[in-house]
Order: C-alpha cells, then sequence, then structure tokens
C-alpha cells in the first residue's frame, strides 16, 4: 500500500545519510519528491536520478534553508513545478561540536541558524500554501540530545531543543486549520558520518542502548512516512523518539 500516493511533499538536506532515506521512502509510498542539498551538486542529481524508479515526480533543489530569502524562493519554486505542497520534512542540519570553554561564538551561531532557523523559514513560507489547503504536515527533526543533552554538544542540543519547543507552539497554532507538526528524535543512527568513527567507541555507545545496537536511516525514514500519512491523522504535538530506548 503506498501511503503517500497522490502527496507532495519537500524534503530538507536530502542528499546523503538520514534525509536522503527518507526522500526514498516517500517516493516509494506514492510521494512527488522534491528536496534540497547545498554542498554535493553531484549526490543531488544522483539521487533525482536514482529515485525516478518509483516513478513520481522528483526534482531536487540547490538551497540553503538556514537563508529566509532562498527557504522563500525554494517553495515558489516548487508550487510553480509540482503545483502544490502538502508535506514539509526539516532535516537539514550541521554539527560543529566542542566544549563550551572552546566553542566560538561562529560556531554556536551556524549551528543555530542551520539547524533551528531553517526550520523557521522553510515553515513559516510552506505554511501559507497549507493554510489555503486546509491541509498539511510538518515533520522536523529533532534528536535525543534536544531531550537529554550531551557534554561537548551545546550548541547542537540547544538547536534541537529549540525545534521541540517551537514545533509544539506551531502545532498549536496550525491545528485547526488541519496542520499537523511534530518530531522525530533520532537516537545513534548509523550513517556515513558514523562509519569513520573507532568500531570500540561505536561498540561502547550500542552497549548503553536497550536494544543493543545502532539504528539504521531506514528507522527514521518510516517513521516519517508513518506521521506523513494519513495513519497519523490524529497526531500532532508529540515528539517520536527513535532510539531503541536510549530515552
Amino acid at each position: 500500500m503506498k501511503l503517500l500516493e497522490g502527496k507532495t511533499a519537500l524534503i530538507t538536506g536530502a542528499s546523503k545519510g538520514i534525509g536522503r532515506k527518507i526522500a526514498e521512502k516517500f517516493a516509494e509510498h506514492g510521494a512527488n519528491v522534491a528536496f534540497t542539498y547545498l554542498s554535493s551538486v553531484e549526490k543531488g542529481l544522483a539521487l533525482e536520478q536514482e529515485l525516478q524508479q518509483f516513478g513520481t515526480k522528483v526534482k531536487g533543489y540547490r538551497s540553503d534553508a538556514s537563508n529566509f530569502a532562498e527557504a522563500e524562493k525554494l517553495v515558489n519554486d516548487i508550487v510553480a513545478d509540482f503545483g502544490t505542497l502538502h508535506i514539509v520534512v526539516n532535516n537539514a542540519g550541521i554539527t560543529k561540536d566542542n566544549l563550551l570553554l572552546r566553542m566560538t561564538e561562529q560556531d554556536f551561531d551556524d549551528v543555530i541558524n542551520v539547524n533551528l532557523k531553517s526550520i523557521f523559514n522553510t515553515t513559516k513560507v510552506a505554511s501559507k500554501i497549507m493554510l489555503k489547503n486546509r491541509y498539511g504536515v510538518f515533520i522536523n527533526l529533532s534528536s535525543v540530545v534536544g531531550v537529554q543533552g550531551n557534554a561537548g554538544q551545546a550548541n547542537y542540543a540547544a538547536s534541537k531543543a529549540g525545534i521541540i519547543g517551537f514545533s509544539k507552539s506551531i502545532a498549536k497554532e496550525l491545528g485547526s486549520r488541519n496542520i499537523r507538526t511534530n518530531v522525530v528524535a533520532p537516537g545513534f543512527i548509523r550513517t556515513e558520518m558514523t562509519d569513520v568513527l573507532d568500531p570500540k567507541t561505536v561498540e561502547g555507545w550500542e552497549a548503553g542502548i536497550p536494544l543493543k545496537r545502532a539504528g539504521q536511516p531506514e528507522d527514521v525514514a518510516n517513521t516519517c512516512v508513518f506521521l506523513a500519512s494519513d495513519m497519523s491523522a490524529y497526531i500532532t504535538g508529540q515528539v517520536i523518539p527513535v532510539c531503541g530506548g536510549m530515552l
């Protein structure tokens, strides 16, 4: 069963890792997919070609979600190309980890802008389309770190905690117009970023997870498909951990 057939979705930061898998799963479930990338045009084009196999409309856009003007142009371009917009998955994010005493102001500002302000930008612009349609879904990617904190990640944790507060507020503002907003909070997920870590370090982290293993990007993507579909039609303002029991 294709849970997202006839819907048009935007996934930000989809050229690799979790975002890429979300785009793939959405297309597999029948959604028309618009996605953004920033640094790698080659990866963006490769994903666009790969998703054509599912028979839905797919287009990648090079766009910086942390820039309001670019976010506004992005959504306008998507509406022009696809006709409308039903679902937004705010996935774009960066890390610039360091202990507070060594963290620069620029490192703090960069992480807040890319991880948190980007969600304000996209949500503000896309919500105008959804309000007209009286239908919409926002899915914002936070992290278990946004709930419990983590040494050396004060900037990242602040941005991800901010996403939770922002999303719960927007859920209350937009709910009466049939616009749902939920948060997915992944735990330790195996991606290209974790593949370069020392295997013993990874084993130590996995030992502290109740399910005794890291998650896969597909675990997060499947949760996003559920939240984007009508199967979750009465769920809004919630934080869904995908963390193997870490929280």
